[in-house]
């Protein structure tokens, strides 16, 4: 009788272990803040950049405050296969729409717009290199790059105080050959039995949940495991993100 293998993952990390990160504060140097954040090989700038203009829908309904957005992108050479630019389509293809809607949501869910008076502070991610996660990426570049601007923007006197009143952070889990892990990659992404993304403050609290079987379902008890997992490497996160943004 042949003998059951135990579970390995494809690059022999832990279950529970996210990817090796690193993060380089101030990348871009025209960005009020940025930062080159790196899962291991997925690789994201996200920068940050405050503007004196707010969207038109917020001065025709005469909306206090200000605004943050973001845009989101794939460069050509950022998979395995050449992928072709958003603008060389004429359109934005639905994955990019869905990731800049989801940074935005994420960083205004922390955000007390009242205090970016007549500003939009722009986001941009830009994905070098994908191997799995650019959305969760991007997620925890943005925060970091919003609030280096932030630091920056207050230092100069552009801005009287911090908008931000929590950090956020993100991250995926899901279940890869029955079994639920941390931080997949993309030969985890793509043969996962349940993809799962999570978004959450610092403090906490859920901003977004998004999860879904592929070709497949999944229990209470795998969604109770799957949270687990990802409380644990958002809270790593939120660590790294800190000791980032203190850092000189």
């Amino acid at each position: 009788m042949d003998s059951i293998l135990p579970f390995q993952r494809p690059d022999y990390r832990q279950n529970d272990e996210l990817r090796h990160i690193t993060i380089e504060p101030n990348f871009a140097q025209n960005a009020h803040g940025s930062v080159l954040i790196s899962f291991d090989k997925t690789k994201v700038i996200c920068s940050a950049i405050l503007e004196k203009k707010v969207p038109r829908w917020m001065q025709v309904q005469g909306v206090e405050g200000g605004w943050i957005t973001a845009e989101y992108s794939m460069l050509p050479y950022s998979t395995q296969e050449r992928k072709v630019r958003d603008i060389s389509q004429g359109k934005l293809e639905g994955r990019t729409v869905e990731i800049q809607r989801l940074i935005g949501r994420a960083l205004r869910a922390i955000t007390d717009l009242k205090k970016l008076p007549g500003y939009t502070l722009w986001i941009d991610c830009d994905v070098l290199q994908a191997d799995g996660g650019t959305r969760t990426a991007a997620v925890n570049g943005a925060y970091i790059a919003a609030e280096l601007a932030v630091r920056r923007l207050i230092k100069e006197g552009q801005l009287k105080e911090s908008p931000f009143i929590d950090s956020v952070a993100a991250v995926s889990v899901g279940i890869f050959q029955k079994t639920p892990i941390l931080d997949l990659n993309y030969i985890e992404d793509k043969d996962a039995d349940v993809d799962f993304n999570v978004v959450m403050t610092g403090s906490g609290k859920f901003v977004e949940l998004q999860a879904m079987g592929e070709e497949s379902s999944f229990s209470d008890e795998d969604l109770s495991k799957l949270l687990e997992l990802a409380k644990k490497g958002i809270k790593e996160i939120t660590k790294i993100q800190k000791e980032v943004i203190k850092s000189p």
